[in-house]
C-alpha cells in the first residue's frame, strides 16, 4: 500500500530552546504549490512553532485507505517527539487537505470504534489545543475535483491550454463516476468526522473569503454554524479580495495578527489543560492511597480475627466439666482446674427438638421448663446443683435417662 503522500520536517529546533513554543501540523495537498508552502513554513517559525508537514496526494480523496495510511505516518513521528517533550499542537489545514489527510487523524487519535483508550493516543490528544482552517473545509462535490485537477496558473492561459484543462476535467469526472456509490458515503463520513472533533475541546480559527470559489463562504460559514451549534469556540475571519489560498499574500497584516493571536489562545488552553490534568492526578493518587489505606487496614483486622479465633496461646477462661464429688481434694482440684484456662473442642451436637432427638431422648422434649420444681441433692460451692447447672454449659454429663432404642 501506499504511504499517500509525505511526511517531513519544515523547521525542527530543539526541544529544549527556549523560542520553541510548539508545534504546527500542517496539512498540505496538491492544490498548494511547494513554493507557496514554504512561505506559511516560515511564518510559523517566526512565531516560535516547529512546523511539521503532511503533504498528501491527489487520490487520497478517492482512496482513503490511502490518507489512513499517510495519518499513521504523521501520528508516529509527532508522537516520537511529543515523548521526549510534551508542548502545544495545533492543526493547519490548507484547501482539501482535511480530505486527503486531516480527518483520517482525527479518527485515529480519537479511537472511533474501539472501547479501550490507547494512551499514546490520549498524548496527542491532550497536546491538541487548536485547529486552524486556511481557506477550507473544501466540500468535494460535482466538478469540484475538476477545478483542483490543474494548478490555477495553467487554467487562466488561454489557447491550447484549455484541451489539458478537458483532459483533466475528464479525468476527474470519470473519477467521480467510478467512485458515485462510495464517494457519497466518504463525504457524509468525512463532515461527520469534522464535526466530532469538537470532542478534542480545542478553539477553531477559519480564515475565508467570499471571492474563494473552491472553498465558497456557504460552506464554511454552515460548517462554522454547525461547531458552534455543537458548543465550540470558533473564530472567522472573512476577507473580500483575497482568492483560494492567497489570504496571507493579500492581507498579510491581518493575517498574521489573527493567527499570532489565535496560537496564544491556544497555548493557554494547553497551559490550563495541563494543570487541569496535574490536579486530576493528584486526587487520583490521593484516592488510591486512601483505598490502600482501608485495604491494609481491613486485612489486619482480618489477621487479628484469625488470630484470637485459632491462635493457640488464646484462650477463654471457662468453668471446669470435671465431674463434681463430695471430698475436700475434690473439691480443690475442681477449683484449681476451674481457675485453668480451657479450650473448648469442637463437639458435634443434636438437637432435642430434631427428629433423631424425639427417638433417643422421648417422643416429645419440653420447650420450656420454667416453673418446675426440681430438686437435687446435691450442691456446688453453696448453689443448688440445678443454678448452678444453668450457669455453666452442658458438657460431659451423662443422662441417666435410657432411650427407647
Amino acid at each position: 500500500m501506499s504511504s499517500g503522500g509525505s511526511v517531513y520536517w519544515g523547521r525542527k529546533e530543539a526541544a529544549e530552546s527556549k523560542g520553541v513554543k510548539g508545534i504546527a501540523v500542517v496539512f498540505a495537498w496538491v492544490s498548494i504549490h511547494e513554493k507557496h508552502l514554504q512561505n506559511y513554513l516560515d511564518f510559523y517559525s517566526s512565531l516560535g512553532w516547529n512546523s511539521l508537514v503532511a503533504r498528501a496526494d491527489f487520490l487520497n480523496v478517492y482512496y482513503p485507505e490511502r490518507a489512513m495510511s499517510l495519518a499513521f505516518i504523521l501520528l508516529n513521528e509527532l508522537l516520537e517527539e511529543l515523548k521526549n517533550r510534551t508542548c502545544p499542537v495545533v492543526f493547519v489545514s490548507f484547501s482539501g487537505s482535511s480530505k486527503a489527510c486531516m480527518y483520517k487523524v482525527f479518527q485515529i487519535i480519537q479511537e472511533t470504534g474501539e472501547c479501550r483508550i490507547n494512551p499514546e493516543r490520549q498524548l496527542i490528544r491532550n497536546c491538541v489545543c487548536g485547529q486552524i482552517y486556511d481557506s477550507g473545509p473544501v466540500d468535494f462535490a460535482n466538478d469540484l475535483n475538476a477545478k483542483f485537477a490543474l494548478h490555477p496558473s495553467i487554467r487562466k492561459i488561454p489557447g491550447p491550454s484549455k484541451l489539458v484543462s478537458w483532459i483533466a476535467k475528464g479525468f476527474a469526472s470519470s473519477l467521480d463516476g467510478l467512485y458515485l456509490t462510495g464517494f457519497e458515503s466518504q463525504r457524509a463520513e468525512y463532515w461527520q468526522t469534522l464535526y466530532s472533533s469538537v470532542d478534542l475541546d480545542a478553539p477553531y480559527l477559519i480564515l475565508c473569503s467570499e471571492k474563494d470559489d473552491l472553498a465558497p463562504y456557504p460552506v464554511i460559514r454552515n460548517f462554522a454554524q454547525c461547531l458552534q451549534d455543537l458548543g465550540a469556540d470558533i473564530d472567522i475571519v472573512k476577507w473580500n479580495g483575497s482568492p483560494h489560498l492567497e489570504h496571507y499574500k493579500h492581507y498579510p497584516i491581518q493575517y498574521r495578527a489573527a493567527v499570532a493571536g489565535f496560537l496564544d489562545k491556544a497555548t493557554s488552553v494547553y497551559s490550563h489543560r495541563i494543570c487541569k490534568l496535574g490536579e486530576m492526578n493528584g486526587m487520583h493518587d490521593e484516592i488510591s492511597e486512601l483505598i490502600y489505606g482501608l485495604q491494609k487496614a481491613a486485612v489486619n483486622s482480618n489477621q487479628s480475627f484469625r488470630r484470637v479465633a485459632l491462635g493457640p496461646s488464646d484462650h477463654f477462661f471457662l468453668p471446669s466439666s470435671a465431674k463434681y464429688y463430695n471430698s475436700k481434694e475434690s473439691g480443690s482440684l475442681e477449683d484449681e482446674q476451674s481457675d485453668r484456662p480451657t479450650s473448648l473442642p469442637v463437639q458435634p451436637s443434636i438437637n432435642a427438638h430434631s427428629v433423631l432427638g424425639q427417638i433417643l431422648f422421648d417422643a416429645c422434649v419440653p420447650k420450656n421448663i420454667e416453673g418446675w420444681d426440681v430438686r437435687f441433692s446435691g450442691s456446688c460451692k453453696g448453689q443448688p446443683f440445678s443454678s448452678a447447672r444453668r450457669h455453666s454449659p452442658f458438657l460431659g454429663i451423662r443422662c441417666s435417662r435410657r432411650s427407647r432404642l
